[in-house]
C-alpha cells in the first residue's frame, strides 16, 4: 500500500534516514525540522501517519503531539512518537498526549515499516467512513452532542486472554479499578465471549502454554463481529519475530513483559478511545446517513449519494496520485423480466443483483445503484488492470447462477463498463461519462461482457 507520511526531527541526518528508508517502500514522504513546521505542513497537506521526534528545541515531541489531537481537522491522523529515551515514562507521556505508538533509535527497520503499514491501512479505513460522515452533512444531517458523548471518558470491557494465573492477576487489578475485566485462560471460550459479548478490548498473551496466541488473533480478525476489535498482546523480550508477525496481521498495540501497571493503562485506554471513535464514525454512517443516501430497494447508496462521493474521491485521488477506477454494470434485457413476470419479479432481481455486487466488492468500495436498472461500483486505490478482474467477477457472478423468481428459475446477464482516473485533469464526470461509455459499447458487442475505456 502507498501512504503519505510526515517526518518530524531537527537534527537533518535522522531525517534522511527516516526519508530513504520509507522511500525505499514507496512511501510518500514529507519533511518538517520542528513542531511548528509540522503543524504547519499538516494545516495544508494530507498525511497519512507522522513520525515525530520527542527531543526538539522550542516545541518538543509531546507538546506537537498534543495539538495535533486537539485540532479536529488533524486529531484522527496516527502519531508514532521516536525518541532515543527508553523509559517507561517518556512512553506513558506520549500515549497521554495522544500518541499511537513508539519506536526507539536507533529505529529497526522491519518494525518501523510494519508500524507505518498498519496505522496507515487504520486511517485509510476511518477516512472512508469519516467521508461518508461528511457527505452526510453536506446532504443536511444535522450535527448534535454525539461525537462528545462517544469519546466521553467511561470504563470500557477488557477481556484478558492469560493461562498463567499470577500475570493474570497482574494485568487484572489495575485494569479493574477503571474498567470492567474478565480473565479467560481457554482461548476458545475467548473467541466465544468475544463473539457473543461487546468488549472494547482483548489482551492476549502470546506465552500460552498450550495454545497458540497468534492463533486467536487471527481467527478474531477472520469475524466479521470482531474484526475491528482492538488487540493488545503480551510478549517477552526477544519475540521480535512474532511480535512482528502479529503486527502484520493487524494487532493494534503490543505490551512487553514485564508489564509497567500505568503503561498498560495508558496503551488499554488509547485503544478504547480510538475504538470508540471508529464506532462513532462507523454508527453515524449507519444512523444518519441510511435514509438520506439508499436506495430503499436494494439496500444500496443512491445515485445523490454516489455523486457527491465521488467528486470527492477524484479530488482526494488526483491531489493524492492514488488510482481511482468506476464500474457501471446493467442488467441486460430487464424490460423483458418485467414485461414478463411483472414488476414485483423485477424488484426480486433487482434485490438480487444488489446482494451480488456486495458478494463480489470489497470493503473500501462504494456500491450504488444509480437508477432504474444501473449500478454503479467505485473503486478507490484501484487500478485499471485490478478493477477489470473486479468487473469480470461480477459479470460471471450474474451469469453463473439463475435468479429465482417465485418457483421460476430465469437467466439473468450484465454488461459492465469501466474506467479509470485519467491524471490531474479529470473531473467527476469525464470518468463516470467514460465508464457508461464502456457499457454502451458491451451493449452494442452483445452484452454479458465487460468493456474497459480506451
Amino acid at each position: 500500500m502507498t501512504a503519505r507520511v510526515l517526518v518530524v526531527d531537527d537534527i537533518s541526518a535522522n531525517v534522511k534516514l527516516l526519508e530513504a528508508r520509507l522511500s525505499a517502500e514507496y512511501f510518500d514522504v514529507l519533511v518538517a525540522y520542528s513542531g511548528k513546521e509540522a503543524l504547519e505542513v499538516l494545516s495544508r497537506e494530507r498525511v497519512d501517519v507522522v513520525l515525530l521526534d520527542v527531543m526538539m528545541p522550542g516545541m518538543d515531541g509531546f507538546e506537537t503531539c498534543v495539538r495535533i489531537k486537539k485540532d479536529p481537522r488533524t486529531h484522527h491522523i496516527p502519531v508514532i512518537m521516536v525518541t532515543a529515551l527508553d523509559q517507561v515514562s517518556d512512553k506513558i507521556q506520549g500515549l497521554e498526549s495522544g500518541a499511537d505508538d513508539f519506536l526507539t533509535k536507533p529505529v529497526d527497520d522491519i518494525a518501523l515499516i510494519t508500524r507505518v503499514k498498519n496505522l496507515a491501512r487504520l486511517k485509510t479505513l476511518n477516512d472512508e467512513m469519516l467521508m461518508r460522515a461528511t457527505t452526510s452533512r453536506q446532504l443536511g444531517v444535522g450535527e448534535d452532542d454525539a461525537y462528545e458523548r462517544a469519546l466521553a471518558a467511561r470504563s470500557g470491557r477488557v477481556l484478558i486472554v492469560e493461562d498463567h494465573a499470577r500475570s493474570a492477576t497482574r494485568l487484572l487489578e489495575p485494569l479493574s479499578q477503571i474498567h470492567d475485566a474478565f480473565i479467560e485462560a481457554d482461548p476458545k471460550h475467548a473467541l466465544s465471549m468475544l463473539q457473543d459479548y461487546d468488549f472494547d478490548v482483548a489482551i492476549i498473551s502470546l506465552n500460552l502454554v498450550n495454545s497458540d496466541g497468534l492463533r486467536l488473533c487471527s481467527q478474531l480478525r477472520s469475524l466479521d463481529r470482531t474484526r475491528h476489535l482492538p488487540l493488545i498482546i503480551l510478549v517477552v523480550a526477544g519475540e521480535e519475530a512474532r511480535l512482528l508477525r502479529g503486527l502484520d496481521m493487524g494487532i493494534n498495540d503490543y505490551l512487553i513483559r514485564p508489564v509497567d501497571r500505568h503503561e498498560l493503562l495508558a496503551r488499554v485506554n488509547t485503544q478504547i478511545k480510538r475504538k470508540r471513535y471508529s464506532d462513532f464514525l462507523r454508527n453515524r454512517i449507519e444512523e444518519t446517513v441510511e435514509q438520506a443516501v439508499t436506495d430503499a430497494l436494494t439496500g444500496l447508496h443512491n445515485r445523490r449519494y454516489m455523486e457527491g462521493h465521488l467528486e470527492t474521491l477524484v479530488r482526494d485521488s488526483v491531489r493524492g496520485g492514488r488510482h481511482l477506477s468506476v464500474l457501471v454494470a446493467d442488467i441486460d434485457f430487464f424490460k423483458h423480466v418485467n414485461d414478463t413476470y411483472g414488476h414485483d419479479a423485477g424488484d426480486t432481481v433487482l434485490r438480487e443483483f444488489a446482494n451480488r455486487i456486495r458478494r463480489n466488492t470489497r470493503g473500501i468500495d462504494l456500491a450504488c445503484r444509480f437508477g432504474g436498472e444501473e449500478f454503479v461500483i467505485i473503486m478507490p486505490d484501484t487500478e485499471a488492470d485490478r478493477a477489470y478482474q473486479i468487473g469480470e467477477r461480477l459479470r460471471a457472478c450474474i451469469a453463473a447462477n439463475p435468479f429465482m423468481i417465485a418457483e421460476t428459475a430465469v437467466r439473468v446477464t450484465t454488461s459492465v463498463g469501466l474506467a479509470s482516473l485519467a491524471g490531474d485533469g479529470d473531473t467527476p464526470h469525464a470518468l463516470f461519462k467514460r465508464a457508461d461509455d464502456a457499457l454502451y459499447s458491451s451493449k452494442r458487442s452483445g452484452r454479458n461482457i465487460v468493456s474497459v475505456a480506451a
